[in-house]
């Protein structure tokens, strides 16, 4: 098993993971190489991921950095036992098989993070790698709306899990 070490996002790091791209159908969640979006990473939501050889392999977001505009008006944000969740893998990384792991350990480095227990993330509905990696860690799919991206209305689903702890 992999082990993953995520740290609050660096300059650095929000400069390499602005750069990345990705191959369509999945170039939506590609960034722009700006300032805006690099001041983004690092509004304090962002931590980036390194595995056991100090690589960089993605990274993961909570509270309002991992929510989507559209889903606001359908009154997914409204629940504040909830904590939302985003996450990026690598762009080489993807469809490797190590979503699962990578996704898992960040979903516990936030458990430990923000001592909640409830999670709540949004997924392009095309993105059905993605919702199985989310659906093996016990994500479950909700509701469904749209928002704009690019210009363009995109269909999302909305995934939930409560994660139950044996030991206090």
């Amino acid at each position: 098993m992999t082990v993953y070490t995520f740290q609050r996002m660096t300059p650095e790091y929000a400069q390499s993971i602005a750069k990345w791209t990705y191959p369509e159908p999945y170039g939506m969640y590609s960034m722009d190489d700006d300032e805006e979006t690099i001041l983004e990473l690092l509004c304090g939501d962002y931590y980036y991921a390194l595995n056991e050889d100090h690589e960089l392999i993605g990274y993961i977001c909570a509270g309002n950095a991992a929510r989507v505009p559209g889903g606001y008006a359908a009154g997914i944000y409204e629940n504040n036992q909830v904590i939302d969740v985003g996450l990026g893998l690598r762009p080489n990384l993807t469809g490797r098989g190590v979503g699962v792991e990578f996704f898992s350990s960040g979903i516990q480095f936030l458990i430990n993070e923000k001592k909640m227990r409830e999670f709540q993330l949004v997924v392009a509905s095309f993105n059905e790698r993605a919702v199985k990696v989310y659906e093996r860690v016990g994500f479950m799919r909700g509701c469904m709306f749209q928002s704009i991206v690019r210009g363009e209305a995109v269909d999302f689903q909305v995934m939930n899990v409560r994660i139950n702890l044996i030991a206090e």
